[in-house]
């Protein structure tokens, strides 16, 4: 099975970072491990319990720590959050050996919710994050009340979903081949729209992105779905989409194409990339809030 840091080293580094950051959220957390099928998953839980639950999942190779640093403190106002590190990750879930050939998303998410006593949850995520989350949602759509991708789109069937794919990923080289401190705000400015403020991100949000890229690598599963006509319409009914105009693995025509014609609630928001709820974190706040609650 692969590992998903490069040495024992770069992973206490991820890890001693990974809390730094959590000490940096401004609001108070707990952190519980939940076992599940194929491993031991980690969950970073804030707010008040009485309040809506938001199961919150970050993009592929990254964490809950970092991704949801810039929106912890406003969502934490209005819901129970429930940030869950995925499993291949570089946070702090432990996948086992099942995890590469027999992983069930779905399953995954079941236990994380029962374990915690989740009858309904409303859910967001964002790029690969945002997949787990249409893929939940079309399976569950009885235990998701409302849902927000952002920063992703529903793939479906055919030759067209996969030219999407291969353009999404061309984003990422050739930095993500040689893994420096240059090459990671390279990366960093491919992925951020041209006004991005890097003001907003704290050193210690840098140097955990730069870590990550240097020490760790995804570990893969085989789940991969095509979404069809009849998860459309229950994406059409509970789910927002939010894309960047300047993000370059997701802003294209064929993704507009998807959205548009199975008339799927969205939004492009100017100025932004595919970092998108780390770029214009209160505009992201505002449009979850607002849509989940409403």
């Amino acid at each position: 099975m692969a590992k998903r840091f490069k040495s024992p080293e770069g992973k206490q580094l991820i890890y001693e970072s990974y809390d730094r950051l959590l000490n940096l959220w401004g609001v108070a957390i707990e952190e519980l491990d939940v076992d599940t099928l194929s491993g031991k998953t980690h969950i970073i839980l804030a707010g008040n319990k009485a309040n809506p639950p938001l199961l919150l999942f970050h993009g592929s190779g990254d964490n809950s720590a970092m991704m949801w640093f810039l929106n912890a403190k406003e969502l934490v106002k209005h819901f129970y959050i429930v940030a869950v590190d995925a499993l291949g990750g570089a946070g702090k879930s432990e996948p086992n050996e099942r995890y590469p050939e027999k992983f069930d998303l779905v399953s995954w998410v079941d236990t994380i919710v029962d374990a915690l006593n989740i009858n309904v949850t409303n859910i967001a995520g964002v790029s690969y994050g945002g997949y787990i989350v249409l893929a939940y949602t079309a399976k569950r759509p009885e235990r998701v009340n409302k849902a927000v991708c952002m920063a992703g789109y529903p793939p479906i069937k055919g030759i067209k979903s996969f030219f999407i794919m291969v353009r999404s990923l061309r984003v990422f080289f050739p930095e993500i081949l040689n893994p420096t401190d240059e090459n990671a705000m390279k990366l960093l400015k491919k992925l951020t729209g041209p006004n991005f403020n890097e003001a907003l991100l704290n050193n210690e949000m840098l140097k955990h992105w730069i870590c990550i890229m240097k020490y760790s690598k995804v570990e893969k599963n085989k789940t991969s779905a095509a979404f069809d006509d009849k998860d459309m319409s229950i994406f059409r009914n509970k789910a927002l989409f939010l894309i960047g105009e300047f993000d370059r693995a997701v802003y294209q025509p064929a993704v507009l194409k998807i959205l548009k014609d199975y008339n799927l609630n969205y939004k492009i928001v100017k100025d932004t990339g595919h970092v998108i709820n780390h770029e214009q974190p209160e505009l992201i706040n505002g449009e979850i809030i607002d849509f989940l609650l409403t």
